[in-house]
């Protein structure tokens, strides 16, 4: 087995690329679309802004005939310019008939290269608890530092009136607004503030937000050819952001769209904001794009304000994921 660059793949490597992917799907929880092969050729040939893609395979697979085809794959997601201090994100698969052969190990160790190439001291993987990726990761130097709970959204189980109940319910001295795409400049530093809200994710992230990153963020959805939702609730001034909530909703949705960021900030909670603005953007929804059946999110596990608000407004939980962090002097 041997482990090639894929920095240029062609478009036998992004079908082999997709078949990979789709036998890890097929073999792990359910409940999650199985991944489109426009979706992973947009992802390998796309590139996000403001970021850089490295990405290797092993080849020599298990094929049907006893060989042949690739046996893994690995992402390696780099943010910024070399030697950012935000980590990489790395994402490995192996197809289930060529695990425990070291394939992982040796796409991690191309992977520790380029991290050490790129001046970054770390780097994170979200993975499915219960699954091989875990003991994978914690064999090879990572921490979990994160439990997110996937919950699910069936909006046909949601009585539209209980939604209108809710927004209908907003509280005094605040006001909604709402926007497609980019923020509008006057509020994208507000924008930022308010995302400083998501202390969950601070410690490891290891990027501040500001106005720059809250519209580079919206210009890489926008690249996919995806489209950003934002509602906003503003203090009595109209200069604070007091809670927000995004929700993004594929161009090739298939009915089903994923919940980005929802944050309040600490001085203004206690006050149903954030369950609120989540009602504001369902009703939105349901006029604008009536073709979203399901929203998609996924919640820290410690964040029992939020999981009770997502639970209230009908979201049930669907699987678990961790995240994992490792130094990149840890790797082999």
């Amino acid at each position: 087995m041997d482990v090639i660059a894929l920095d240029d793949p062609t478009d036998a490597q992004i079908r082999e690329w997709h078949a990979v992917l789709s036998a890890v799907h097929a073999a792990g929880p359910a409940g999650e679309p199985a991944p489109e092969p426009e979706q992973t050729a947009e992802r390998l040939l796309g590139g996000d802004p403001g970021s850089r893609q490295r990405l290797w395979a092993v080849t020599g697979g298990r094929g049907a005939a006893g060989g042949g085809g690739l046996a893994g794959v690995a992402a390696l997601r780099l943010p910024g310019e070399p030697g950012a201090d935000r980590p990489a994100e790395i994402d490995i698969q192996v197809r289930p008939r060529d695990r425990r052969r070291g394939v992982g190990r040796r796409l991690l160790a191309a992977a520790a290269e380029g991290l050490r190439a790129d001046g970054r001291t770390s780097v994170i993987a979200q993975v499915h608890a219960g699954t091989p990726a875990v003991p994978f990761l914690e064999s090879h130097g990572f921490e979990c530092v994160l439990v997110l709970r996937g919950m699910l959204l069936r909006l046909d189980e949601v009585p539209p009136e209980r939604i209108a109940r809710l927004v209908a319910a907003g509280p005094p001295g605040y006001r909604l607004i709402r926007w497609r795409g980019v923020v509008p400049d006057e509020h994208a530093t507000a924008l930022a503030h308010a995302k400083h809200a998501m202390a969950d994710l601070a410690e490891y992230e290891g990027a501040p937000w500001d106005a720059h990153r809250v519209r580079e963020t919206a210009e890489v959805v926008a690249k996919r050819g995806d489209d950003l939702y934002t509602v906003a609730a503003l203090d009595a001034s109209g200069t604070v952001v007091a809670g927000f909530t995004e929700v993004v909703v594929p161009h090739d949705a298939a009915g089903r769209a994923a919940q980005y960021d929802t944050a309040v900030a600490p001085e203004h909670r206690g006050r149903r904001l954030g369950i609120w603005v989540k009602a504001a953007m369902l009703e939105w929804l349901a006029a604008e794009r009536p073709e979203v059946r399901e929203i998609e999110t996924d919640n820290s596990g410690d964040n029992e304000h939020m999981l009770a608000v997502n639970e209230e407004l009908g979201f049930r939980v669907e699987r678990e994921s961790l995240e994992y962090q490792a130094p990149t002097h840890a790797l082999p």
